[in-house]
């Protein structure tokens, strides 16, 4: 088969690579019906991050399974699923405290931009779509693969609850979400921060509240601001880097919650 190669920054080659194949008995492999590429793809690509051999891309994906090892019980050859960028098992400690990102065993998965992959931990790592899916469905559940879980984790972890107000930091896919999730959870206000007028309009789609512009100390005067000069019961970083996560501390009223999830760099 033939997938993306990382070679090194700005170096993506598609190139013939061997099929997956069942390792061990927890694994799954399962054909591609959608892929993408990540914000966090982007840090190599652009040589911000070093390459140190060539590797092969992506880490969101859903499809149909193809082949099971003989401990996998959860799901079935032919169902569609949709899995995470961790393998995890779903029963260790830190699993059953909704950390699968931390699973005692997780293996990272990655070379999902090809026809087929292999994925470890199948039964604690893919889930299974009560139906195979429309075609124009499917680009929506990818997103539950990486984005959508982790913005929904980033308000999980910061404590958003129905009536509180919510800033988030980031206006990346994992920040819209971030605003979509607290939405769903039932914040009453909503504070996105964003310079780009297109994700503007998606953040306020998705229920925010307010918009801020200004970053850094600017920005927090503003969400001290908007909430009488408190702060925000709970703040979404959603970007991963030192300014932003100093914005998101300072934005935070005491006694307030941040989920931290944006990728370090």
């Amino acid at each position: 088969m033939q997938g993306a190669v990382l070679y090194g920054p700005r170096d993506v080659r598609f190139e013939e690579r061997d099929d997956p194949k069942i390792i061990k008995p927890t694994d799954a492999v399962i054909r591609i019906a959608a892929a993408c590429v990540c914000g966090s793809d982007l840090w190599p690509y652009r040589g911000i991050q070093p390459t140190a051999q060539p590797t092969p891309m992506g880490h969101e994906y859903c499809g149909t399974v193809q082949e099971l090892g003989r401990a996998v019980k959860s799901i079935k050859r032919g169902q569609f699923v949709i899995g995470s960028f961790f393998a995890s098992d779903n029963t260790c400690p830190n699993c059953q405290i909704g950390y699968q990102s931390s699973c005692q065993h997780r293996e990272l998965v990655g070379g999902a931009q090809a026809p087929l992959l292999r994925v470890p931990l199948a039964d604690g790592t893919l889930v299974a779509t009560p139906d195979v899916p429309s075609e124009e469905l499917i680009p929506s559940l990818l997103t539950l693969s990486d984005v959508m879980g982790t913005g929904w984790f980033a308000a999980d972890a910061a404590n958003v609850k129905p009536g509180s107000t919510v800033a988030v930091v980031g206006d990346g896919a994992v920040g819209l979400l971030g605003v979509l999730s607290a939405k769903q959870m039932g914040a009453e206000r909503i504070i996105a921060m964003s310079r780009h007028r297109s994700r503007q309009k998606l953040a306020c789609d998705f229920g925010a509240t307010d918009i801020v512009t200004e970053r850094g100390d600017e920005g927090v005067a503003r969400i001290k601001e908007l909430t009488n000069g408190i702060g925000a019961d709970s703040v979404l970083e959603c970007v991963g880097t030192q300014e932003s996560m100093m914005q998101a501390i300072s934005s935070t009223r005491p006694g307030g919650h941040v989920g931290y999830v944006g990728v370090p760099h």
